[in-house]
């Protein structure tokens, strides 16, 4: 970590200072929201979404380097596509007939298959290891400034809906006899969930993303008496994970995404301990 911290006063390495601030205020976000994605047991959605995300960066990179459309960035490709698959899933979770797990898959394997079709289509070099695995490296200024509208998103969304959301999580049928909206507030949740996964994606990669929404929730939630506790509690320690494994990482010359999964795999395996020993 000392390592880490001599080389964050380096001025010739912004990348380092844009990763640790990135990765700070997004995890505000990410326990914000991954804590309504373990309290719904909404992960198999979330993962289905994260995965189309791919088919939407490499329509991006296909609209920049082929078309011409220089505006059609992988980002807005990736947020297009992730709110696509976010309204789909919905809507056939709410009022469809078909089996939400087939469309779930079908959506989980499309997304990929398009993205590297797209991608393979692109003339030139696109590595799609730091999409699938993410580099936190890569992050950029304006990556900064994406992060920080979606924490104003979300906080603002949260703090107004927060009682309702809580009644879609916990009891969806009452909350809908009281008069809410649980489809509309559903819909809501899913597409909060899909902005978060694109900004994690450039944490984490595709391939992990449902660790770091899932695992810091996960942990916070056996040792949290509220749900605000549990938002809190996640926030913090997806901060760590994120800080301890960018230092360990940038120390050892690992990737940066997998080694933060890894140490948050270990600290909820350690966290599952006291409950299978003593409970």
């Amino acid at each position: 970590m000392i390592d880490l911290l001599s080389a964050l006063c380096d001025p010739n390495l912004p990348f380092l200072r844009y990763a640790l601030f990135t990765g700070l205020l997004a995890s505000i976000s990410f326990g914000v929201i991954g804590t309504f994605v373990v309290v719904r047991r909404i992960s198999y959605i979330a993962g289905a979404i994260s995965h189309c995300v791919l088919g939407g960066i490499g329509a991006g990179l296909y609209m920049q380097h082929v078309v011409g459309i220089s505006w059609f960035t992988p980002m807005f490709g990736a947020i297009c596509v992730a709110l696509l698959a976010a309204v789909v899933l919905a809507g056939i979770s709410l009022y469809g007939e078909e089996r939400e797990d087939s469309l779930i898959g079908a959506l989980w394997a499309g997304g990929m298959a398009m993205g590297f079709i797209f991608i393979a289509e692109t003339p030139g070099y696109f590595d799609p290891m730091s999409y699938l695995f993410g580099n936190i490296l890569l992050i950029t200024e304006q990556d900064l400034s994406h992060v920080m509208v979606l924490d104003a998103i979300v906080l603002l969304l949260v703090t107004v809906f927060y009682n309702k959301f809580l009644a879609l999580c916990f009891d969806e049928e009452f909350a809908s006899l009281r008069g809410i909206k649980t489809h509309w507030l559903y819909l809501v949740l899913l597409c909060l969930t899909a902005l978060t996964i694109v900004l994690l994606v450039r944490i984490v990669g595709i391939i992990m993303v449902i660790a770091l929404l899932t695992l810091p929730a996960a942990i916070a939630g056996k040792f949290a008496r509220s749900i605000w506790q549990m938002m809190l509690g996640a926030t913090l320690l997806c901060a760590l994970f994120i800080v301890s494994g960018l230092g360990l990482s940038y120390q050892l010359d690992l990737p940066s995404g997998s080694v933060i999964i890894l140490i948050a795999t270990g600290v909820y395996l350690l966290s599952l301990v006291p409950f299978v020993f003593f409970v």
